[in-house]
């Protein structure tokens, strides 16, 4: 029962990233799903992948009943990220489990510094967008949600933003297309590997993320972006320290 209740509580939280943020919420996903809920490394990688396809595909839904997805962009982003992420999964089942906890906790300090950072936005008409560093971003992009189980979301949205030229709306809808397509390539490649998933504590996990969500869109309406995302920095960085020194010892 502990375990469900902690299920619930990390799936909220999660959730509520993903639907006002576009993005972050898997950060969150693997470190709840190790320390509180007694998940190996490789078994929280994918079961973060799992949860954050159900979760991305529910924002997704809300945001483009707004008009906040933009899908023949997204679509050509995604698809540069599609091979790499299927790699990348499957190299990952074979990885020491400490290197993937040292690099989970190297991309969450990232993700934190990209959400203090002023955000970047786009000039209309202005740059010129260029394929081939799109389909660069969209392949690096791939590799890291294979790998790590994490969307990707937190650079997906300055990603679409400086290199597509969306403006901060549409780049938040539109990299949960992203988002659940990487998810999905990864996903395919795990679904052979021996990894033992608890589906009782998933489900409740994917529950509560997916009626996250829905309460982090309508957060977003009402509370400044730039303040969720300094609070969620502060909280990622504190399970970053905590991943590298539960690692290193």
């Amino acid at each position: 029962m502990t375990a469900v209740i902690l299920a619930l509580v990390a799936g909220a939280v999660v959730g509520l990233a993903l639907g006002a943020l576009g993005g972050g919420g898997s950060v969150l996903a693997v470190p709840a799903l190790i320390y509180l809920l007694g998940f190996t490394p490789t078994a929280a990688t994918t079961a973060s992948l799992i949860i954050v396809t159900a979760t991305s595909l529910t924002a997704l839904y809300a945001h483009a009943r707004t008009g906040q997805v933009r899908w023949k962009a997204g679509a050509a982003f995604a698809a540069a990220g599609v091979l790499p992420a299927a790699a990348a999964g499957a190299a990952a089942t074979h990885m020491p489990q400490a290197v993937l906890t040292l690099a989970f906790a190297a991309t969450a300090v990232v993700s934190a510094v990209r959400m203090l950072r002023p955000a970047e936005t786009a000039r209309p008409g202005g740059g010129e967008v260029r394929p081939g560093k799109a389909a660069g971003a969209g392949a690096g992009l791939g590799a890291l949600t294979g790998l790590l189980g994490v969307g990707g979301g937190f650079l997906v949205v300055p990603a679409l933003v400086t290199v597509l030229a969306f403006e901060m709306e549409a780049a938040v809808g539109t990299s949960l297309l992203v988002i659940t397509t990487n998810s999905l390539a990864s996903l395919a490649t795990r679904s052979g590997a021996a990894v033992s998933l608890d589906w009782a504590v998933i489900g409740p996990f994917i529950g509560a993320a997916i009626l996250g969500a829905w309460d982090g869109k309508r957060m977003a309406a009402k509370v400044a972006g730039p303040r969720l995302q300094r609070v969620f920095a502060v909280v990622l960085l504190a399970v970053a320290a905590f991943m590298f020194v539960y690692a290193v010892t």
